[in-house]
Parts: C-alpha cells; structure tokens; sequence
C-alpha cells in the first residue's frame, strides 16, 4: 500500500482458482466519519512454497515443455480474520513469531494481496512496516528522500516542501548527501521513520518501530506516535512489548498460527496471551 494514497476499496477477492479486482468503492465525504477506517472480513492469505529449484531459463524451458510443475506446498499465514477498527481507536497485535502479524500489516498495506476475503481501508495511510524498504543503498540520503517518499505516494512538488522538515527530524543536516551506504542502521531508520511521518495519515501502521534505534530515536517515535494519537488519528501497532501494548492499546487481536485466538480489551487479550505462553515454555 502506498503511504500518500486516498483510497477507500476492497483490495482483492479471489473465488476458486479465479482473481477477481473488486470494483472501487468512494465513500461520500459526508458520511466517511461514521464508517470505520478499517474492515477486515474473513481475510485468508495462501502462499506457495517451490520445494525444487529452477538454477536457469534453461531448465525453466526444459520443465515447461515437459509438462513438469514444481512441487509446492501451499502455506496459509493468515486464516480467517476479521478485524474493524473505528476512527480514533487503537488497535494492538500480538503473537508469538510467525504468529501472522507482519504479514497482516503487509496485507492492509496493500504490499500483499488477499487471498481470500476482504480489505477496505479508507483515507491516507502511514505504513512504518521495514523502514527504509526502498531505500537505494547507492544512492544519497537526499535522493533517497524522493526515491521512497515517491514509493509513499508523495508527489515531487510535496517532497521538496517538505525535503528540509524531513531532514531537520532525521536530524542528517550533515550526511544528507552522503551514500545511504555509509549511514548507520540508525540513521537509516531515522530517515525512513522522518518521510513516512511526515505527514497526517488516517491510519497509522507500527511493526515494531521502537525495538529499532538509540534511546533518543525511540523517545522521538514515541513523542510523534503520541501527537497522532492527539490528533485522533487511527494506529493498528505490533509489538511484542506487552507493557506497551497494554499501555498504548483499548483493543487488542492475539493471532496464533494466523488465526485470532483472542480479541477484546487490552488487559483481558495480553493476560490471555501471557497465560498461553507460559504454559507452552512449561
């Protein structure tokens, strides 16, 4: 999903082995308050994973005139989830790893499609989903500011309006021309954390944003985060910092093998999260 998109849609359905683009949805602006940011129905996600290995076209070729399929084998990680988040809310996702959670977020986004079921997200998105993604290593921070800000949807005109206000919070007023190889982890967190913020999204998106970065760099997410929030801005947030999460979060979805095992409340779903796990380790 792009960052700078208006959108208000079902991102795909697929019926049977056919792949069908759902027609666009406009919601009148009259009433766009009322209905919720995100709807999530019955979402399923069905990957496939090639067991042999194609080294060349050449045996690429020599498999299709054969008539050879690769083995696969069909993976699922995300079955059957449904989610609503209303205007304002924020919502929590935990999970152990490969629980389903990034992918989620990479499906809202519109990085993955649905395999089954649907997604409508309406109004501008902030995706802080791997920051610095597409980020050109070879390239100058400065270039990299129109490279991935234009990958979030923001055209040229808007990027050069806010090219100084990007640089001055990543605080790389000295390195900016500098080849993004050269820049630290950090630094490249703050650069891509800078662009996708600068801006007013409808819906945010956290994938453990503050696991990434120095002290100072967390306590600039958090301050940031925390003026979303004050301007009523919708945030869907992974983390497996369940002080944070219960702390941050009204609602909480807990996915289990990509399945909602638990939602609700924030306290009820962590305790039962917390329950869980420590069974399991047991």
């Amino acid at each position: 999903m792009s960052s700078g998109r208006r959108l208000s849609h079902v991102s795909r359905f697929v019926q049977a082995s056919e792949v069908i683009d759902a027609p666009q949805v406009l919601t009148p602006p009259a009433h766009r308050e009322r209905l919720p940011v995100l709807e999530i129905e019955d979402l399923s996600v069905r990957l496939l994973l090639h067991r042999e290995r194609i080294r060349s076209i050449r045996d690429y070729a020599i498999r299709t005139l054969k008539r050879r399929r690769d083995k696969q084998d069909e993976f699922w990680p995300l079955r059957e989830v449904s989610v609503t988040v209303n205007s304002g809310e924020i919502l929590g996702i935990i999970g152990a790893n490969g629980a389903g959670k990034s992918t989620l977020l990479k499906v809202i986004a519109g990085i993955i499609p649905p395999s089954l079921g649907s997604v409508v997200v309406r109004g501008r998105i902030a995706p802080l989903i791997e920051l610095g993604a597409g980020f050109d290593s070879f390239l100058t921070g400065r270039e990299n500011i129109f490279l991935y800000g234009s990958l979030l949807g923001f055209s040229q005109k808007e990027l050069e309006k806010r090219f100084d206000r990007i640089v001055r919070f990543a605080e790389l007023d000295e390195f900016i021309d500098v080849p993004l190889m050269n820049y630290s982890v950090g630094m490249t967190a703050r650069l891509g954390f800078a662009i996708a913020t600068d801006v007013k999204p409808d819906l945010l998106l956290i994938d453990e944003l503050f696991s990434v970065g120095d002290a100072a760099f967390k306590k600039k997410c958090e301050e940031r985060m925390e003026s979303f929030k004050a301007k009523g801005v919708t945030i869907v947030l992974v983390s497996h910092d369940l002080k944070l999460i219960g702390s941050t979060c009204r609602k909480v979805v807990w996915l289990h093998h990509g399945r909602i095992a638990a939602a609700g409340p924030a306290d009820q779903a962590v305790v039962e999260y917390q329950k869980f796990s420590a069974s399991s380790s047991v």
